[in-house]
């Protein structure tokens, strides 16, 4: 599982997924990670075939909202984006992807000018341990699926019910023959959180996420992603996995997942 890719181009807007992709929660779906950086790399074209597109210039994604509608079956995807709310200094962009013709997730980005402001930069944690000093931890062991059976987990210490800080890296590619900017490989990471710090055994709770949401400070760098993860349950079946986001520069920004948690 440690060449390929999780997704391979059909046409300019579909694409195929590999075994890599496959779900935790169900092996025949596929995981959420992997789809989300595929939306992110839709965006990416989307916003390369622009007349006026350059590789330092246009507005920087800072926020973007996944909403999970339905489930993610491990078939043909297709992914379309529009400009919601064009603008020089801010705009909004909606993608919608599609299996089988009916939308299964949609996602709202807010695209920010980029600008000097390294003189009042600041507020942000400090670097987590690198990746280089720690020990990869089995996450298959705890879920199945291709996809975290693809991935190089290295927590900074023994993962605790509710609470893992990790570095989440892969050695795939997001789309075979496609090269993928830093940010939507990045983001193909993120939500892994809500399976490296699990509260209770996912032999015996359910606890999926409907939405991912990721606020960004600035832009993330490098083949790691940074998870400093916090998961907390409620007593009326909803929960909660907030991440803190890293690179090897240090925070970037963080990460909420809002979950429906139930017995199996």
């Amino acid at each position: 599982m440690n060449t390929g890719s999780y997704y391979e181009p059909i046409d300019e807007h579909r694409y195929k997924p590999t075994a890599h992709a496959g779900g935790a929660w169900d092996t025949d779906e596929q995981h959420f990670s992997p789809l989300g950086g595929l939306i992110v790399h839709a965006i990416d074209r989307h916003l390369a075939a622009r007349p006026d597109s350059g590789p330092d210039s246009g507005p920087v994604l800072s926020r973007i909202s996944f909403d999970i509608l339905g489930r993610l079956a491990l078939d043909e995807c297709e992914i379309r984006v529009e400009t919601l709310r064009p603008g020089r200094t801010i705009e909004l962009l909606e993608a919608v992807a599609l299996i089988a013709g009916r939308p299964v997730v949609r996602a709202r980005a807010w695209l920010l000018a980029p600008g000097d402001t390294t003189a009042v930069a600041g507020g942000a944690e400090g670097r987590l341990t690198p990746p280089q000093a720690l020990k990869s931890w089995q996450m298959s062991d705890v879920w199945p699926g291709g996809y975290i059976a693809s991935l190089d987990v290295r927590p900074l210490a023994e993962p605790q019910p509710g609470r893992t800080t990790a570095w989440i890296s892969t050695p795939l590619d997001l789309v075979a023959g496609q090269t993928a900017s830093p940010l939507a490989s990045y983001i193909a990471l993120v939500d892994t959180a809500n399976g490296i710090a699990v509260r209770e055994s996912p032999t015996a709770w359910m606890f999926p996420n409907v939405d991912l949401t990721i606020h960004l400070h600035r832009r993330p760098g490098g083949r790691w992603t940074g998870l400093d993860t916090t998961v907390t349950f409620g007593p009326t079946g909803q929960g909660i996995t907030s991440t803190v986001l890293h690179d090897a520069e240090g925070p970037v920004g963080h990460a909420q997942q809002i979950l429906t948690v139930r017995p199996l």
